[in-house]
């Protein structure tokens, strides 16, 4: 068996063009344009790649972008000042801030200044209480798990029911994923550095979600015939034939696994595109959720 690969650059492509189409629909309405405002502290040079890409996707679905920049020396006060001064812009429907912030900036803190109706990547403890809870509704979701779920969506499959296996537990990816899992009635089993028996049980799973940032830790026998592999790792290893001096894998062994699984993401190329996608349909919403 050879693993059918899902195409999240082309999937993404799909997301935007309806994304522009909303967008065309709301100002032929006379609605204002969606806005995004990303906050960027200090200069880390990955951060600077992250927040241009975010730019160049908004451009590309006509959302209106609005880039911030404050040194590393900026104190806790500017920080959430200028947040605050983003929260009361009636332009700016999203707020993102970059991670990670420098040292000495307390990033909790930080997040939960962004009010509720702009929290566009889901990180507001409202919003994760509320997903975490039967019954209730966040109004936004993390947008890596939201691009999780969206290519489970492509893939057409019911969820209920199901082993679903979660390697890793951020906050950002890990435990939000396995909530959203547990939404659609899998059976979710979340692994990290700490389970006994990892093989084990990652070979129970129909559906596997790798977050735990381990270059190429999944191998291919540890992975049950047919199963759903999501790869959201993104790990550098060396590479002299690369100009950089380096390649991008996941942290599933590609190459192994392929041949065993039913369906897989590639990395570069699968979850990764689609995360953008999501931040910009959720800014969509906050948009539309605004002129309610």
């Amino acid at each position: 068996m050879t693993a059918q690969i899902i195409d999240g650059i082309l999937l993404a492509q799909q997301i935007r063009d309806s994304l522009t189409a909303d967008v065309q629909e709301m100002v032929a309405q006379g609605l204002m344009r969606p806005g995004l405002a990303t906050v960027l502290v200090g200069e880390n040079p990955a951060s600077q790649v992250y927040v241009k890409m975010k730019h160049k996707a908004c451009e590309q679905v006509g959302i209106e972008s609005f880039g911030y920049v404050l040194p590393d020396t900026a104190s806790q006060q500017d920080v959430e000042q200028l947040i605050q001064d983003l929260n009361n812009n009636p332009r700016v429907n999203g707020i993102l801030v970059q991670l990670p912030l420098p040292s000495g900036l307390d990033e909790e803190k930080i997040l939960n200044t962004i009010i509720l109706q702009k929290d566009v990547d889901g990180s507001h403890p409202l919003n994760i209480g509320r997903l975490t809870q039967k019954g209730r509704e966040p109004l936004f979701v993390p947008c890596t798990p939201l691009a999780v779920m969206q290519i489970l969506d492509h893939i057409g499959i019911s969820l209920e029911g199901r082993k679903a296996v979660v390697l890793g537990r951020s906050n950002v990816v890990g435990m939000p994923t396995a909530l959203l899992l547990l939404r659609r009635n899998a059976s979710v089993t979340i692994c990290h550095s700490r389970t006994n028996n990892l093989p084990e049980e990652v070979r129970q799973a129909d559906i596997l979600i790798a977050a735990i940032g381990k270059a190429e830790m999944i191998r291919g026998s540890w992975v049950k015939p047919g199963a759903i592999v999501i790869d959201v790792g993104t790990n550098r290893i060396e590479d002299k034939t690369k100009k950089s001096g380096y390649r991008l894998v996941g942290d599933i062994a590609f190459d192994e696994v392929k041949e065993v699984a039913g369906y897989i993401t590639p990395v570069p190329g699968g979850v990764g595109p689609l995360t953008n996608a999501m931040l910009l349909k959720s800014t969509i919403r906050a948009a539309k959720l605004s002129d309610i």
